[in-house]
């Protein structure tokens, strides 16, 4: 049996000079960190929030211009052999590309680039409260004062 090209399901895909395939992504509205050096400046922001399925870190990324409210937002995903094996951590890696599709599009800010880390319980846990505890510690992140405004406490006098 030969293969008809003219009726496969990519042919929609296909550039007019048959050159390059451009797959068709559902729902992602995000770009993916892959940098060594992107994880270690969220890392040192310090906005953390740590949920029983995950760790949220976030970093402002200093892109406050008005042309940028169309950009996407930059999230990063890992998870450390504590996880389990290579199967696990990929596993726990969808999960968690799973929730950024679901939720960051709505709770996301783009001025921030986002980690998230996967626990042990990423892979266990119930996915629907998986999406609420993402969606509390994205707004926890945002409620945080700004920790270079904060006043410093007065010295006591002894």
């Amino acid at each position: 049996m030969a293969w008809d090209t003219e009726h496969t399901s990519h042919k929609e895909n296909l550039s007019r000079d048959r050159g390059t395939y451009t797959p068709a992504r559902r729902g992602r509205r995000w770009h993916t960190l892959q940098q060594r050096s992107d994880f270690l400046r969220v890392r040192a922001a310090g906005l953390r929030r740590v949920m029983p399925g995950f760790v949220l870190q976030a970093a402002p990324n200093g892109t406050h211009t008005a042309t940028s409210a169309n950009q996407k937002i930059s999230i990063g995903f890992t998870a450390s052999k504590k996880v389990g094996n290579a199967i696990a951590r990929n596993r726990a890696k969808r999960r968690l590309r799973a929730l950024a599709d679901n939720v960051m599009r709505e709770f996301a800010d783009p001025h921030f680039d986002y980690v998230l880390i996967g626990r042990t319980e990423t892979l266990q846990r119930d996915f629907s409260s998986m999406e609420k505890e993402l969606r509390r510690a994205l707004k926890r992140i945002h409620k945080t004062p700004d920790t270079s405004t904060k006043p410093t406490a007065p010295v006591r006098a002894q």
